[in-house]
């Protein structure tokens, strides 16, 4: 098998609503979707994510770029395509085309032989807790989380994120307590300052909610200030979660070093693909640490059902309109995905949709 062509094309998918953090303010998720074909008809996607659609023809050239070394290549051998690739060029936005490339040729390891990918990298679970992200915005008023929380758990999510980032310490205590009286005790809670704090703010703010039995404090300080987060961290009585904006392995190690986090968040993208999301992943395992993925539901629920260590997915629903096939929620959990390779692939009217460019 050979690949024969890299298709892309740029979407991007307007949200209900616009929605803040303490440092992003975001009307829609773009992304570059992207296609590896190969000569016996068989078609992998990935894909790569833009912000409201920010520099999307940035990623799309990048992609389309390293896709020129492709043509040719046996996409099983995904290990060796990613480490060409990284040993030649090791940029972020190269990191981010990558990521794409190498999960769009593990789809096409996976469709090959029909089976899904968890189950070729060595099924650990066919069902991972999750948590409700695509909600409890620090834009929303308080009345609103409580009615967004409650269809949270209507719905039956047995856990969900609270943005944190206000000025004063005292109303994001407001709206972490209302949330908690929301959804009673047994529901996890977590907090996410999306780096909005310094390490002496967010010391307060975390002890602040300790009375309100936090699962964690994500992204407390600035992601580049891995000391700030091992201060944080040992202050507050609740676990630390961060490393979402580290680029491959090497930034989850030099966290793990600085000992910022209590739990590891690899995203999808900036890890580099599910080659390296394993690799960060088993380098968590050997420092028992747990890992939780970021954004990318769908694709990375392969990692998930064989990583014996992640202990969460976030359930972002920003692309599911993207796929023909949908999560399954079923008391707290997603089910893994029973199809090939990733077991979602894009539905082609979607796509034309929310198509731009």
């Amino acid at each position: 098998m050979k690949i024969t062509d890299v298709r892309t094309v740029l979407a991007d998918i307007p949200l209900p609503a616009p929605v803040t953090t303490a440092i992003h303010d975001i009307r829609s998720a773009g992304a570059v979707l992207v296609s590896v074909e190969t000569d016996d008809g068989v078609t992998g996607e990935g894909i790569v994510f833009a912000m409201n659609g920010d520099r999307l023809d940035i990623l799309d050239e990048t992609v389309r770029g390293l896709a020129l070394g492709l043509a040719g290549r046996d996409p099983a051998r995904v290990e060796a395509m990613w480490q060409d690739i990284y040993g030649a060029d090791r940029g972020n936005d190269t990191v981010a085309a990558l990521s794409a490339l190498d999960t769009a040729c593990w789809d096409i390891v996976g469709k090959t032989l029909d089976w899904p990918l968890y189950r070729i990298f060595g099924a650990s679970r066919d069902r991972v807790a999750t948590y409700a992200s695509g909600g409890l915005w620090l834009s929303r008023s308080i009345d609103e989380l409580v009615d967004e929380a409650r269809d949270f758990v209507a719905e039956g999510f047995r856990a969900m994120k609270l943005r944190v980032g206000n000025v004063r310490t005292e109303d994001d205590v407001e709206r972490a307590a209302a949330v908690r009286e929301a959804i009673g005790p047994d529901v996890a809670l977590m907090v996410d300052a999306n780096q909005g704090f310094d390490a002496a703010q967010a010391i307060a703010l975390g002890r602040a909610l300790a009375p309100f039995d936090i699962g964690w404090f994500e992204e407390p300080v600035a992601a580049t200030d891995r000391d700030g987060h091992a201060k944080v961290r040992a202050a507050v009585p609740m676990p630390v979660a961060s490393g979402e904006n580290e680029f491959t392995r090497y930034g989850i190690r030099a966290l793990i070093e600085a000992g910022g986090a209590d739990v590891l968040m690899p995203d999808l993208q900036r890890i580099g693909g599910l080659t390296e999301m394993r690799r960060a992943a088993a380098l968590a395992a050997a420092h028992d640490l747990p890992v939780s993925t970021h954004i990318f539901t769908e694709q990375s629920l392969s990692l998930a059902g064989s990583a014996p260590n992640c202990m969460l997915v976030e359930h972002m629903p920003w692309f599911a309109p993207l796929y023909r096939e949908k999560v399954v929620l079923e008391d707290g959990d997603l089910l893994m995905p029973t199809g090939p390779g990733l077991g979602f692939t894009f539905d082609p009217n979607a796509v034309e949709r929310y198509r731009v460019g």
